[in-house]
């Protein structure tokens, strides 16, 4: 085991909303996640740690696995289940094995956060280009939201989504930054945002 680790976010979900899991699904390298489950997301560094910790939660709990990635900095791993005391005890195994404290953990921080009323139909195309979920229709409202360490995102676009009859444009958790990009009428996404920063201040 390495000597020095670096949890850099634990990001537990108690309910997965329809569009969430949905679009998670979409890319997820393992098992599939399902409205109405609750997920773990562990981002550390250094990223091979993963493996490792991927197994513990395996072989701790009933917990099904859907991501397990190593980039160029952190790692990132993601489980899920039906029940919320499985993803728990995932969790727990996991930090006590490696002897961490969540306490250590610095909190999570908006790097940026963007409202475009009215988007033009041009940059609605480009944003299509991109999207991994619903399109951008013109003359939307357009919220995008920028998040440091980049997995927290995922929390605030469940929460976006539970808050709010908004679009899941695009949501990404991977990388230095994490990104979410929702649609809707004006009322709808002042809504989703006010949930989204909400969950990544609290």
């Amino acid at each position: 085991m390495t000597e020095k680790i670096n949890l850099r976010s634990y990001c537990l979900i108690d309910n997965m909303q329809p569009q969430y899991s949905a679009m998670t699904g979409t890319v997820a390298q393992g098992d599939i996640p399902l409205a109405g489950m609750a997920q773990l997301f562990i981002e550390v560094a250094p990223g091979s740690e993963v493996f490792s910790m991927m197994n513990i939660a395996l072989k701790s709990s009933n917990v099904r696995p859907g991501f397990q990635i190593v980039e160029r900095e952190f790692g990132l791993l993601e489980v899920h289940a039906t029940s919320i005391d499985e993803i728990q005890t995932a969790g727990s195994a996991i930090i006590e094995e490696y002897n961490l404290n969540l306490q250590d953990l610095e909190p999570p921080k908006i790097v940026s956060s963007q409202l475009i009323s009215n988007v033009d139909a041009y940059q609605a195309q480009l944003i299509n280009r991109f999207r991994q979920g619903s399109l951008l229709v013109p003359g939307q409202c357009l919220f995008i939201l920028e998040v440091e360490p980049a997995v927290n995102i995922a929390l605030a676009c469940n929460n976006a989504e539970k808050a709010s009859d908004i679009n899941l444009v695009h949501y990404d958790p991977v990388g230095r930054f994490g990104r979410l990009y929702l649609s809707g009428s004006e009322a709808q996404i002042r809504s989703a945002r006010d949930a989204a920063m909400e969950a990544i201040d609290n």
